[in-house]
């Protein structure tokens, strides 16, 4: 069976998702611990990681400028849940998914929100997928609904 390959962009999105991740175990990451740790990420895999290095570090970068704004509508979708009782998995997902659905336009809706799936399913639970979707649906439908009232 031939083996399918991932585009550059999804290798990226994962590549990033790991990055983040890891930064929950610094006490306050920042920029500076974020580069090294993609340059120790990159260089655990030998330079093997060249396609998609710099969607990942765009993805990154925008997600740590970003995590006050991002973490805030994070939470407005999450009835019953404080983000801290979100697995680190699950929030890293939704925190890079949701990167991409406010601020990256390059990137559609779908995509963001089918990407995020994909990501939660593969590094999460047998959960995490539905947890995922159900935040982001909510946050788009959300989106599309203000969008809709500004153009009456």
């Amino acid at each position: 069976m031939a083996r399918k390959h991932k585009s550059p962009r999804r290798q990226g999105r994962e590549k990033a998702f790991q990055v983040l991740y890891g930064m929950h175990f610094y006490p306050q990451p920042d920029m500076v611990h974020m580069m090294r740790s993609f340059d120790h990420f990159i260089a655990e895999h030998n330079g093997d990681l060249s396609t998609g290095d710099g969607f990942a570090l765009a993805l990154i970068q925008g997600v740590l400028e970003n995590l006050p704004q991002l973490d805030t509508a994070i939470a407005a979708h999450c009835k019953n849940w404080r983000l801290e009782r979100i697995g680190k998995i699950e929030l890293t997902v939704l925190r890079l998914s949701l990167f991409e659905l406010l601020y990256r336009e390059d990137v559609p809706d779908k995509v963001a929100l089918n990407e995020g799936i994909e990501l939660a399913k593969k590094f999460g639970d047998q959960r995490s997928g539905g947890f995922v979707n159900g935040i982001l649906d909510a946050i788009v439908h959300d989106r599309e609904q203000s969008a809709g009232d500004s153009d009456r």
